[in-house]
């Protein structure tokens, strides 16, 4: 018998990735994908347990789904970063999911639904996070000309804030031929846009070959067929290497784009954040890279209130983020999660104080953003068509300056028929809040 099965996934790429494996297994063990959960006898939650907001959303997305139990769905099974991190009480929260596997057990997922459907069998199951699957087939749940290449799991930074480490264990790398395979295979299937992604790339291949090994990653990619944008996400800065400068630099089909947090300036936040690397340093790491990089886009993310940021401090990252005028940033209000160093911290401030400054960040983001997307008029950007927006009648996309799903987009008119996943020539006529506005350049 074929069962229908459906998935919500949460939470970042690295863990869509995760989730499209999940998906190949089901599909390769009988069970047949539907998006619609009316029509679904099993949904599969893929949760994010990173920090407040994000936990938030999957208990939501758990709730809503067992309501579904109350008609037509059969099995609720829930997987991913919260029920590893919340191992010991997640049962007892829930009552209602039938199988609950952590980060070690994904690849029962399949064998674990068809009990519970057939037997009402529930399965509890975790193991050991380093028995996590890091390869293996998927089913895309991006458009086709996209998609992303999880290159490592796990962490060992610890910085204070931060679960990952305990949630996905230690840092990993996946083998380099692996990954050149599986590029390969997604360019074969119509992928032109490749998004490198792991917890901190830039420490790819030292586990494995005593090196950072991500510069040489990089241009192996580069001479797969089909590919025309390779962008790295998540660069951890004090691993950014001139090798790896000189890479993105070189490359053609690496985008001048650098995703770089930087969570904060202030040499004494840094620290109690157990970041490695000065204010100096990261002042002079961004001048080379506009220096060494022409037109390059630098992304970053900050958060405000950490445990004792006096407003000194935060007047500090404020001045520094007026004065750097970055392309791409985002802030959060810091969350304080339990089993953290800075969740331990005695000195906490008031919620409502860490959101009116990370409110006052973005506000002073806006500024800058804006005057950043009016520069851009007159300009001819490749752009990455995503389709036809019907609402403003044009086509939507996006050039280099943006990362699929976080950053803003390009509308532009075209007299002819433009596809999904066609790259085109658009000269930027306006600028629209942060979106560009442009024509096809022919």
């Amino acid at each position: 018998m074929s069962y229908k099965i459906g998935m919500i996934s949460l939470g970042c790429a690295k863990n869509q990735v995760d989730g499209e494996r999940i998906l190949y297994k089901l599909v390769k063990d009988g069970f047949e994908i539907c998006a619609d959960i009316e029509k679904c006898d099993a949904v599969v939650v893929n949760t994010c347990g990173f920090i407040e907001d994000a936990k938030r959303e999957s208990i939501e997305n758990i709730l809503e789904a067992a309501e579904y139990k109350k008609r037509n769905l059969k099995v609720l099974a829930v997987t991913g970063c919260l029920s590893e991190r919340y191992r010991e009480d997640f049962a007892k929260q829930f009552p209602e999911v039938d199988v609950i596997l952590g980060m070690g057990t994904t690849n029962m997922i399949a064998s674990s639904i068809k009990k519970a459907l057939e037997n009402g069998e529930k399965t509890i199951s975790f193991g050991q996070k380093e028995n996590f699957p890091m390869v293996g087939d998927r089913v895309l749940t991006t458009p086709s000309y996209f998609a992303y290449l999880k290159i490592a799991e796990g962490c060992d930074n610890r910085c204070a804030f931060c679960a990952i480490p305990d949630i996905r264990g230690h840092f990993r790398s996946v083998p380099i031929n692996e990954l050149i395979e599986e590029a390969k295979f997604l360019a074969s299937t119509g992928v032109k846009e490749l998004n490198v992604v792991a917890q901190e790339p830039t420490r790819y291949g030292q586990d494995l070959y005593g090196k950072l090994m991500l510069p040489e990653l990089l241009r192996e990619l580069c001479k797969i067929d089909g590919l025309k944008w390779i962008r790295v996400l998540y660069c951890y800065p004090d691993r950014v290497t001139d090798e790896l400068i000189k890479t993105i630099a070189e490359e053609p089909k690496i985008v001048k784009y650098i995703d770089l947090p930087l969570q904060h300036i202030n040499d004494r936040i840094l620290k109690s954040m157990n970041r490695r690397g000065s204010s100096e340093y990261i002042k002079e790491l961004l001048a080379k890279l506009r220096r060494e990089i022409p037109k390059v886009v630098i992304r970053t993310t900050f958060i405000a209130g950490l445990p004792g940021e006096t407003e000194e401090e935060f007047s500090e990252l404020c001045d520094f983020i007026r004065d750097q005028a970055f392309e791409r940033l985002g802030c959060f209000a810091y969350s304080e999660e339990e089993n953290t160093p800075a969740g331990e911290m005695t000195n906490q401030i008031d919620p409502e104080i860490r959101r009116k400054r990370a409110d006052i960040i973005m506000d002073e983001q806006m500024g800058i953003a804006l005057s950043i997307a009016k520069s851009c008029e007159g300009e001819i950007l490749d752009v990455l068509c995503e389709g036809y927006d019907e609402e403003n009648s044009c086509y939507v996309g996006r050039s280099y300056m943006d990362a699929p799903d976080i950053d803003t987009k390009v509308y532009f008119d075209s007299k002819r028929k433009i596809e999904e996943g066609d790259f085109v020539s658009v000269l930027i006529t306006a600028s629209d809040g942060y979106d560009l506005v442009g024509e096809i350049n022919e």
